[in-house]
């Protein structure tokens, strides 16, 4: 098996798996219990969120654990509206977010809320000052991803927070950091955003478990779920002790050696887009900022024919996010591409693991469909 789609999912390693299974069969105890293994296990909760926060640069009593990134994201904008319900209705994104941004984004704009959509260039990049511009006196939430999940485009975070500091300072800022999460510098205190989403499973951590930043400056954010109070009251639900801890161990097991494992990545990128490049009508689509997403386009050759072909040969890479279940990308249509580029687009994307090896037989076979199927668009 060649797998090349990091950015959808990643293997969890065995010290994940081994953590998880401990804390399933042995460290069970509910940490809102007020007994021995209740009291041990809320102890071992606050030395996982520590972990994370750490990865993170925040102070670990504003990092809060979720089930997912979408869960994350959804929760972040609609506390940040929560937050600024005195202040407008008025909500500034851009047109290449992840769904889990851009659908709670409609459904509000259905709901009364003002949406402004901001549109990339053809290769995917936004500017602060293109964010900047769109604010208004009564924008309650700016929301803008660190890493795009599709092109691997790094977007300047820490510039607009600067921006809107100057700006209009009461709008707050929430960024995706789902994909940049120990893979670019992803640091809360550099950033500036109010609102940081983060996932496991994008990292070798386990699926089901993410978290979210919440700056000290929202003051008391609306609860995602009233109930028995866990997570400071915020996120009530007994807390997913085993994917916490497999979020924490993956964390601990990526920062090891990140340095190097990042420059692996980076070395990878630019030797795909070397091989790539001398299959004839394939295009980068995009370098990007991130050392793990290469997105490319067979002009002519339909994406998702692509995707099988390969993928009976045991390849496995993308046409776009997972989330997308086959539909055609808002992403990559976003970039106002030609129709025989925008549908014959696809996505490499690589982890720690990747060698050279595997890069040659996705280049490969990639030229052998090339070579050997008729363009259809």
């Amino acid at each position: 098996m060649i797998y090349l789609d990091y950015a959808a999912t990643t293997p969890v390693a065995r010290e994940v798996a081994d953590i998880m299974y401990q804390v399933l069969t042995e460290q069970f105890g509910n940490p809102s219990s007020q007994y021995r293994i209740g009291l041990e296990m809320k102890k071992q909760m606050e030395l996982w969120r520590k972990t994370v926060a750490d990865a993170l640069d925040c102070d670990p009593g504003r990092l809060f654990f979720t089930s997912c990134g979408t869960e994350g994201d959804n929760w972040a904008i609609t506390a940040a509206l929560w937050h600024n319900r005195r202040l407008g209705r008025h909500i500034v994104t851009t047109a290449v977010e992840h769904s889990a941004v851009l659908e709670p984004c409609r459904w509000l704009e259905r709901q009364g809320y003002e949406l402004t959509v901001l549109s990339p260039d053809s290769q995917g990049n936004l500017t602060a000052e293109q964010v900047l511009e769109a604010v208004r006196p009564d924008t309650a939430l700016v929301s803008v991803m660190l890493v795009n999940n599709e092109l691997g485009n790094l977007y300047p975070i820490a510039d607009i927070a600067r921006g809107l500091a100057a700006k209009n300072p009461q709008t707050l800022l929430h960024t995706d950091a789902v994909q940049g999460f120990l893979k670019v510098p992803c640091s809360a205190r550099n950033l500036g955003a109010d609102f940081i989403t983060l996932s496991a499973h994008k990292i070798g951590g386990p699926k089901g478990v993410g978290a979210l930043y919440i700056s000290p400056r929202v003051k008391l954010p609306k609860p995602l779920l009233a109930g028995g109070g866990q997570e400071g009251g915020l996120r009530s639900g007994t807390e997913a002790t085993a994917q916490i801890a497999g979020f924490s161990k993956a964390v601990e097991l990526r920062r090891d050696g990140l340095a190097e494992k990042l420059r692996h990545m980076e070395l990878l990128k630019a030797y795909a887009v070397e091989r790539l490049a001398s299959i004839p009508d394939l295009k980068i689509l995009s370098t990007g900022g991130a050392p793990h997403i290469l997105p490319v386009s067979l002009e002519g050759w339909p994406s998702q024919n692509i995707v099988n072909d390969l993928g009976s040969q045991d390849i496995f890479i993308s046409a776009g996010s997972a989330c997308h279940r086959g539909k055609s990308s808002h992403v990559v249509a976003a970039l106002g591409l030609p129709k025989k580029v925008a549908g014959g687009a696809v996505r490499l994307s690589f982890g720690p693991e990747t060698t050279t090896a595997e890069i040659d037989a996705c280049a490969d076979a990639l030229r052998v469909h090339h070579d050997t199927r008729m363009p259809m668009l």
